[in-house]
């Protein structure tokens, strides 16, 4: 069961290359452990990156699909969803915003953000609305969220971008300030509360209370995108609500269907009445199992205390991972540990792209992003046994990995 899988082809001759795939394809799981098609087991501490929040196989949630599957799969918007009503009423309630839309991905979340502020901006008379976007930010991959995204990496070959974007650095209000002096274009500031790509770096709570200040000096949308972030992951339902402010329009995608495609935008007075019919649409959002695994999600979470269970188990995990690198703190080869909740950064001084088939022939799925951050975002029912399993499995890689 142990032994290292068969190989497996990276690439297929049908499938557009378009992932740097491991040598494994998962069979199916089981609360955090999920096994690959030749029977060996893995510690799931990506989620399938911040998507699968209670885990693999959950006994409630699979029942409440099924049933919902015997019921009614899709449902096309020319007709009332009730589903979309329960969920939107739920995400209004946990926000303390006022309406939703709902689409399939974060990208489409995204991308409706971007067109609410600029109609906003149209409206009030701006011909070429510009919104503010972040160094190292990702918001996806459509050509217009690949322009907000601060990455020239997977900016590469896709030029022209979109116009109308400021970059700025996080957490330095006087950038911001500075960047959009006398800009009378400017309608929207565009962020994640702690970016996920970009390396798991958090913006500073007190960062966040001065730009939402800024926001409402200016008659500027504040739009926070929490699709990976959010659900849940730090500790409270979002991010941004550390830091006790309200967003304009708020993107969510990821953790809020345990699996299930479904996006959402949830918005508040500010944003709410901006789209009028036929402003935007979509032909699979705000579906019936979509909606049917969001009203789930949401409900076995708060049955189940998972906020609660993400702070804690994140704090020991955390915890765990900085005693056990200690030395390696100390000497800044391992450059920080952030982030909040389960969603971890373990910054390291060079590169570690390799940990990720490491840790995976030692039974442990994670990832890497921005070249030297290990990611964890596990399941949201992650116990702290399974956390200190983390930490027994990954801190000798990682030792190992810097000492080459």
């Amino acid at each position: 069961m142990n032994a290292a899988s068969p190989k497996i082809e990276a690439t297929s001759p049908h499938v557009m290359n378009t992932y740097g795939r491991l040598p494994i394809a998962l069979s199916h799981g089981q609360g955090c452990r999920v096994w690959d098609v030749n029977g060996k087991p893995y510690l799931d501490a990506l989620g399938g990156i911040a998507v699968n929040t209670l885990g693999h196989n959950h006994p409630q949630l699979v029942p409440a699909l099924q049933d919902q599957i015997g019921k009614i799969i899709h449902s096309c918007n020319y007709y009332h969803v009730p589903l979309q009503e329960a969920l939107a009423k739920k995400l209004v309630e946990l926000s303390g915003m006022t309406n939703v839309f709902f689409c399939s991905t974060g990208l489409e979340a995204n991308e409706a953000a971007l067109k609410l502020a600029r109609k906003f901006g149209h409206d009030k008379g701006i011909d070429r609305p510009e919104i503010v976007v972040y160094e190292k930010a990702f918001h996806g991959r459509s050509i217009a969220t690949l322009s907000a995204t601060g990455n020239p990496k997977v900016q590469q070959g896709f030029e022209p971008l979109v116009e109308g974007f400021i970059r700025v650095p996080i957490n330095n209000i006087d950038s911001l300030k500075q960047a959009t002096q006398g800009n009378s274009n400017v309608v929207a500031v565009f962020f994640e509360a702690i970016q996920g790509e970009g390396g798991v770096n958090p913006m500073h709570m007190d960062y966040l209370r001065e730009v939402r200040a800024l926001c409402d000096e200016r008659d500027w949308l504040m739009m926070i995108d929490e699709v990976q972030c959010g659900m849940g992951r730090t500790g409270k339902w979002f991010a941004h609500q550390w830091a006790g402010i309200v967003p304009d329009v708020m993107p969510l995608a990821k953790g809020l269907g345990s699996g299930v495609p479904v996006g959402a935008v949830v918005a508040g007075p500010k944003a709410a009445n901006i789209f009028k019919p036929g402003n935007h649409g979509t032909t699979f959002g705000g579906n019936p199992l979509a909606m049917r695994a969001g009203v789930e999600t949401i409900r076995i979470m708060e049955q189940d205390g998972l906020l609660d269970n993400a702070a804690r188990v994140g704090k020991r995990l955390s915890q765990g991972l900085a005693d056990a690198l200690a030395a390696e703190l100390a000497s800044k080869a391992v450059r920080e540990i952030r982030g909040q909740g389960l969603m971890i950064g373990v910054d390291l001084s060079k590169p570690c792209g390799a940990l990720v088939q490491q840790c995976a022939d030692q039974g442990l799925l994670i990832s890497v992003t921005a070249d030297t951050v290990i990611r964890l975002v596990p399941p949201l029912i992650m116990t702290e046994a399974e956390a200190d399993e983390v930490v027994r499995i990954l801190v000798p890689l990682v030792k190992q990995l810097l000492q080459a």
